[in-house]
Order: C-alpha cells, then sequence, then structure tokens
C-alpha cells in the first residue's frame, strides 16, 4: 500500500483556491487504462497546485496468502476502511476521488470517504456495479443479465469473473451485500467519460442525475504524426473480448498483404505469434513501450479496435486521435459515439470479419482519403480530448460533489 500524506495546504472551504484530495485507486496486476486516468489526473491536480495524497494498493505486491485473505475482504476490508478514513481526516480531505477498488481496497472505502466528512467522487472506469467480471460481456458476445438486480447470480452460474465459479461467487456476493447498504448510490458525484456508460449505469441504478460527463485526456500531448507508413496498428490486451479473432479473420480474407503491426499483450499471445508467424505481413511487437507506441502511432496509415465490449473511453484511441490517425471499430458502446462515420474513421458490425477486411482493403486502396482525415482526426482530439478543458471541468465536478455533499450532510441534521 502506499499512502503520501502531507500537511494541508489550503482548503476550498476555507475560501483559498487550492483542494485536499485523497484520491483512491486498486491497481490491477496488468497495467490498463485505468491506472493511467489515474496517474494522469493525479498530475493535472498536483501541477495546478491542489494538495493530492494517494490512497494506492498494488495487487503485483500481494503473495499467496494475501490472495486467499482479499478473498475473504474483498466485501468490507476494515484495514482499509480505517486507514482511509485516518488519512482523509490527517489532511482535512474536501474530497475523497474513488478510482478502482477491487479487489484489496473494497467497498468499503466509501462509507470511509463519507464518514471522514469529505465529499465523494467515483470515476466509472468500467460496469462493475452492474456486471461481476465489469464489461458486459459473455461468450463472445456483449451480455447485460445482472444488470439492475440487486444479487447477480447469473454470474456465478456462468462463473464470469476470472472463469471461475468461486471467484465470481466472491465478487457477486461483494456486490450484492453493498447493493442492499446502497453503496453504488452514496457518492455525491460519479465521472462517466462518455454517454454510453452514463446511460447504462443509470440503468443499472445510479442516479444519474449525479453522474457527470468529463472525457479522459492525454498528457503529455503527443502531437499529430504524418500516417506515411504504410500499415495498420493494432494496440491492446490480446484477450477473446478484444475480438483478437476477429482482426486475424479479416488479415486472412484479405486478397492482398496488406502490413498489420500489432502490439499488446494477454492469453491470446500464442495464436496472435502463430498467425505472424504465417503471415509475414503481420508483425507482432510484443508489448512495445509508449514511446514507441506513440510513434507508431503516428506512422500508422490507421488504427483497427475491434474490442467486442461495450468499453467507457479507450485511452487506445485516443491515442490514435491525437496522432490524428484515423480508427476503424465496431459499431458498439462507446466507439459508436467516440467516432463519426467516414469523418474520424470508420464502423463495421462487431465480429464481421469479412465486413471489416473489406474496409481495411478501401482505406489502403485509398490513401490519399486517409490523409485528408488526419486533419479532422487531429480536430477532434482538440476539441473534445486535450488537457485545457479537463482540468476545469474536474474542478467543477469536485465543487458540484461538495455543494451535494453540503446539503445531504444539512439533511441529516
Amino acid at each position: 500500500m502506499l499512502c503520501t500524506v502531507a500537511p494541508a495546504v489550503g482548503s476550498f472551504r476555507a475560501g483559498t483556491n487550492t483542494l485536499n484530495i485523497v484520491v483512491c485507486h486498486n491497481y490491477f496486476r496488468e497495467r490498463g487504462g485505468e491506472d493511467q486516468v489515474f496517474e494522469d489526473e493525479v498530475g493535472l491536480l498536483r501541477a495546478a497546485g491542489h494538495h493530492v495524497t494517494e490512497f494506492v494498493r498494488r495487487n503485483t505486491e500481494m503473495s499467496g496468502i494475501d490472495v486467499s485473505l482479499t478473498a475473504v475482504q474483498a466485501p468490507w476490508n476494515r484495514s482499509a476502511y480505517n486507514e482511509l478514513l485516518e488519512t482523509a481526516r490527517s489532511v482535512s480531505a474536501d474530497v475523497v476521488h474513488i478510482h478502482n477498488t477491487l479487489p484489496q481496497l473494497s467497498p468499503a472505502v466509501f462509507k470511509a470517504a463519507r464518514t471522514s466528512g469529505a465529499a465523494v467522487v467515483h470515476t466509472l472506469h468500467n460496469y462493475r456495479w452492474a456486471c461481476p467480471k465489469g464489461i458486459l460481456f459473455r461468450d463472445g458476445k456483449p451480455c447485460e443479465e445482472c444488470l439492475g438486480l440487486t444479487v447477480p447470480w447469473p454470474a456465478i452460474r456462468y462463473g464470469c469473473y476470472r472463469g471461475s465459479r468461486t471467484g465470481s461467487t466472491v465478487v457477486a456476493t461483494t456486490l450484492a451485500v453493498h447493493n442492499l447498504l446502497g453503496t453504488p448510490q452514496s457518492a455525491d458525484a460519479y465521472i462517466a467519460a462518455g454517454t454510453f456508460i452514463k446511460e447504462k449505469m443509470t440503468e443499472a441504478g445510479l442516479p444519474g442525475e449525479r453522474i457527470h460527463l468529463k472525457p479522459n485526456f492525454l498528457d503529455p500531448d503527443p502531437g499529430p504524426g504524418a500516417g506515411a507508413g504504410g500499415f495498420a496498428m493494432y494496440l491492446g490486451r490480446l484477450s477473446p473480448e478484444k475480438k483478437v479473432d476477429t482482426l486475424l479473420e479479416a488479415w486472412e480474407l484479405l486478397e492482398q498483404p496488406l502490413p498489420l503491426k500489432i502490439s499488446g499483450d494477454g492469453p491470446l499471445r500464442p495464436q496472435v505469434e502463430a498467425a505472424a508467424a504465417h503471415m509475414p505481413n503481420i508483425d507482432y511487437l510484443g508489448f512495445a513501450p509508449r514511446e514507441e507506441v506513440n510513434r507508431l502511432l503516428g506512422e500508422a496509415g490507421f488504427l483497427v479496435f475491434t474490442s467486442g465490449t461495450y468499453e467507457a473511453q479507450p485511452l487506445t484511441i485516443l491515442e490514435s486521435f491525437a496522432r490524428g490517425t484515423p480508427v476503424i471499430a465496431g459499431r458498439l458502446g462507446a466507439m459508436a459515439t467516440m467516432i463519426d462515420d467516414g469523418v474520424t474513421g470508420w464502423l463495421f458490425e462487431p465480429g464481421d470479419a469479412a465486413g471489416l477486411a473489406q474496409l481495411v482493403s478501401d482505406a489502403f486502396e485509398d490513401p490519399g482519403t486517409l490523409q485528408e482525415m488526419r486533419s479532422s482526426v487531429r480536430a477532434e482530439f482538440e476539441a473534445k480530448y486535450s488537457i485545457e478543458h479537463n482540468l476545469d471541468r474536474l474542478l467543477e465536478i469536485y465543487r458540484e460533489a461538495m455543494d451535494y455533499r453540503d446539503v445531504r450532510q444539512r439533511s441529516t441534521t
């Protein structure tokens, strides 16, 4: 656990412009977009002069004993509750901002944050309050069987969490307990990166009027690239829900051996390595460093994003937009709202390898259109996903959360 605490340097409630903020996050073993958003927002707030205390757990530091203990503590980690309550009080926190809590922090941190007197803000990185697996995806397609259920029993039946009925029982029980306690509805403000996740989580029972839209951002901005590399790019986790099989099948269907570079890692890595071994036009790069990814995205003609899940707001697409690189993605969830079909990229029916292959062929055959699109793609990034307006929006949400907290507290006195 990392808990960086320093003396309070100001308070919004005291009439200054400086906020004391505790930001909570549980890192998974494999790094993902949630970690990047957490780190970028902490850096953004600190650069603006706000006092930020990190309250963090890292699953990479867990031993076998820790894993067993965490399974028991998943519904309510008393240690995390006590430590966060003490931390928030010690820095006179104005806001406790909660990102991921699974599995070590547990939803107990919501109660600790409220008890401390701080306003509670929660970023909805995924669909965890509606789905033990967190992605509303099962058997190769979107699944909403647990959406709106107090006890998400279908997840146990299907063993949705990591393919384990035992693990699914632990997570489903955690959700059931906290649904009964009202924990999912207890934050003073929620942050959703896009309209799709806001709508789904409202369907799941979260208070839609307190779910505020704020897109993700990139820092630093890598700037536009030339897009002259003559290849397509896939960047992301190599796993079933990302529909890597659709990507590889589409490349098998291409009449011409068009170049594809793949960066990422995951359980389907052997499948990708096998495809690269018998198709010379596929170059598997392993898990490339961020600097190399930025360079490649700037050179790529377009990014292929085949995910079969709803997603929230994929940072991969933002990274592509920042470089001015168009995106071909499935017409599903957040992707359908992020990509303007024919302007910043193209959309295909999820899982349709033939449809994807046709779009890829058309794009390669018309490099002039690809180049013309790059200015529109970059303009989309600058208008929605750059850092300039993100701080103001985040602070606005914090203040709305504090206002709601004040009304809530007055109503109970």
